[in-house]
């Protein structure tokens, strides 16, 4: 006899030949497909299909020889071993049943690519504690950016961010060390980018071609040491990618340690470290569950330091854009 399984709230949102994957992993794509072309699958007793999105508290008629059928257990593959010492769990700022943030250290990129062997998204099987399914990443921070990074627990949870970001509702803060002070205090950069170079080589250019997607980044001169270093709180308006690292070289006030977009001009002085001095300080998103998720990061050792050296006071939380949002 056909079983009738009810789809469960953290199952809200995938598609219908993902959740046979999950419940029954011994039924092939295949069979699955045919299965549905036949109508011996059903969805609230209507004929689907395997790219159905299904929604928590349908019923899913499952055929008897689907159910009966023996599955052999997979082991879950083990978390990845970080041998540096780090764990994702120590680096924990927030927690609920859908959402994670982290705190992601600088120099450890978010997902792989050539070369890497470490990276969040091949650890995340760390952070499933109770839950059975694995996290997933819904936005990224470049590898050498430290700060706030947001992990979704759930599939209806990562649907819902993605959401928020791509409807831009959503706020994040940088702050950033620069070298050399931007001329005006308080401003809005407005410059279209393109990637430039060969691969291996790519970089992200001030453009006007046809192919350069505007890019808009608020920004504000928190603090200043002489008219060699600034502190720079930056705001995003849109999520190109390394706009920030662009826009405020554009200025002539290149990143420190940021040699890709500032050359020798983004060293470093004396006790100043040469490494990338950008950090994604808060973010403000919409929460899946309802509500509005506020987060912020302390800085990382070495953008500390500096900050200690320069006399630049890290507990400044204040909203530096309130200004900018009654306009």
């Amino acid at each position: 006899m056909a079983e009738s399984v009810r789809i469960a709230h953290d199952e809200d949102g995938i598609r219908l030949d993902r959740w046979f994957k999950r419940r029954y992993p011994a039924l092939t794509h295949g069979r699955l497909e045919k299965l549905l072309r036949t109508g011996q699958v059903r969805l609230d007793g209507k004929r689907a299909k395997a790219a159905d999105r299904v929604v928590s508290g349908q019923e899913v008629r499952v055929p008897p020889h689907v159910t009966n059928e023996p599955v052999e257990e997979t082991p879950r593959p083990a978390p990845v071993r970080d041998t540096s010492g780090l764990s994702l769990q120590d680096m924990i700022l927030y927690m609920d049943k859908s959402v994670i943030v982290l705190n992601k250290p600088s120099g450890l990129a978010t997902q792989g690519g050539s070369g890497l062997t470490r990276h969040i998204d091949g650890m995340l099987d760390q952070l499933a504690f109770e839950k059975n399914q694995r996290p997933r990443l819904v936005h990224r921070l470049d590898r050498d950016t430290s700060g706030v990074l947001v992990i979704a627990r759930t599939v209806p949870a990562a649907a819902s961010l993605a959401r928020s970001l791509a409807q831009r509702d959503a706020s994040k803060v940088y702050w950033a060390l620069t070298r050399g002070v931007p001329q005006q205090k308080r401003g809005t950069i407005k410059a279209a980018l393109a990637k430039e170079g060969g691969r291996g080589a790519e970089r992200m250019e001030v453009s006007e071609s046809e192919d350069a997607k505007y890019a808009i980044t608020d920004y504000a001169v928190l603090g200043k040491a002489g008219e060699e270093f600034a502190w720079v709180a930056a705001k995003p308006v849109t999520g190109r990618t390394h706009q920030i690292r662009v826009h405020l070289a554009s200025l002539g006030t290149p990143i420190v340690g940021d040699f890709k977009y500032g050359a020798q001009a983004a060293r470093g002085k004396g006790a100043i470290a040469d490494k990338l001095h950008l950090h994604a300080r808060s973010i403000d998103i919409a929460r899946p569950d309802g509500g509005r998720l506020v987060v912020t990061a302390p800085l990382s050792d070495h953008m500390q330091k500096s900050w200690e050296l320069l006399g630049f006071n890290t507990d400044d939380n204040s909203d530096h854009f309130a200004k900018s949002k009654k306009k």
